[in-house]
């Protein structure tokens, strides 16, 4: 068995949420693309686990939005329209600038360096193309802007969208130039909230998200797109060793 297929393989301990964990992580870093049809089988063959907790982790995340389930047809990775797309960022962008200006007003050193840190992990992993711990960092910070900002309605609300639109923006195929310019949005961000100025970070917030809403409308991968309709042609044990190590499969560049 090659070494990424064991890798994959569940323990019996904590079934259910090792599957729903692992499932999401194949749909979120690319390797099950937007509308391809899920195989139960062969996921159950690559994790080493039954059809009941499989069926109980695709449950999970169809409330997620990253999956649909279709009585008698199965389950498909979810896609996104246009519309859809231009009416969730927008709400998102509105959310972490808000965020991003309350948390300036209030936000501790202590938190300010726990951001810091954060950002610091991210281009390390940017550096070394790891595509999927550079996406965790980067949620991470965004998340703990949110958090900063210390409103519960806010929180509520963004947590409310944040999970249908996760997988958006994380595979939304952009070029190398797209995720260069990200991470020097970050930088800015990070310089704003190091100086406390609210009403930049908003703006530079909000810029980042409409722009990776621009790169996910023009990417060509999140609705409309011819999807596999067998596991093994899109989760095959190369692209899950490349996913393991940390090289997009099919060289494919992706940013949030």
């Amino acid at each position: 068995m090659a070494e990424g297929t064991r890798r994959l393989r569940i323990v019996k301990a904590s079934l259910h949420n090792e599957a729903v964990t692992r499932l999401r992580d194949l749909i979120t870093e690319g390797a099950l693309e937007p509308g391809s049809k899920i195989s139960e089988k062969g996921l159950c063959e690559l994790f080493g686990i039954s059809r009941t907790p499989l069926r109980e982790a695709l449950k999970v995340l169809a409330t997620e939005g990253l999956v649909v389930l279709a009585p008698h047809r199965g389950a498909r990775v979810a896609s996104f329209t246009g519309k859809e797309l231009a009416e969730l960022f927008p709400v998102l962008g509105a959310l972490e600038g808000l965020a991003g200006e309350l948390a300036c007003a209030v936000i501790t050193d202590t938190a300010i360096d726990k951001i810091r840190a954060l950002h610091q992990d991210m281009l390390r992993h940017y550096a070394r193309g790891d595509r999927a711990a550079y996406f965790a960092a980067n949620q991470a910070i965004h998340e703990a802007i949110v958090t900063a900002a210390d409103n519960s309605v806010l929180a509520a609300m963004y947590d409310s969208s944040r999970g249908r639109i996760r997988p958006a923006r994380l595979m939304a195929n952009v070029t190398h130039e797209r995720w260069d310019e990200a991470v020097r949005e970050h930088a800015e961000m990070m310089e704003a909230l190091e100086q406390r100025d609210g009403p930049r970070l908003r703006r530079l917030l909000q810029d980042h998200i409409r722009h990776t809403q621009q790169a996910a409308a023009s990417s060509g991968l999140l609705a409309g797109r011819p999807g596999t309709d067998d596991l093994t042609s899109s989760v095959g044990v190369p692209a899950v060793q490349h996913q393991s190590s940390g090289q997009p499969a099919e060289r494919r560049e992706r940013h949030p």
